[in-house]
């Protein structure tokens, strides 16, 4: 009980995103992209944000 309400709902959803046309700024997404890029090449240890947390370094002796 209550699941048909949910479920409408999300059905909603699901169709507003699928037929209505979204406007997408390009030159506004070119100049947040270009930023945030410039930005990072600034710092050095910008790389540590892509570490692994369960990389133990001992990968290439497991064999």
């Amino acid at each position: 009980m209550g699941r048909g309400r949910a479920k409408a709902k999300q059905t909603k959803v699901a169709r507003e995103l699928k037929y209505s046309s979204h406007e997408t700024d390009f030159d506004a997404l070119q100049r947040e992209l270009s930023s945030n890029s410039s930005s990072d090449n600034h710092h050095e240890d910008s790389d540590s944000r892509y570490e692994d947390p369960y990389d133990d370094g001992y990968d290439e002796y497991r064999r």
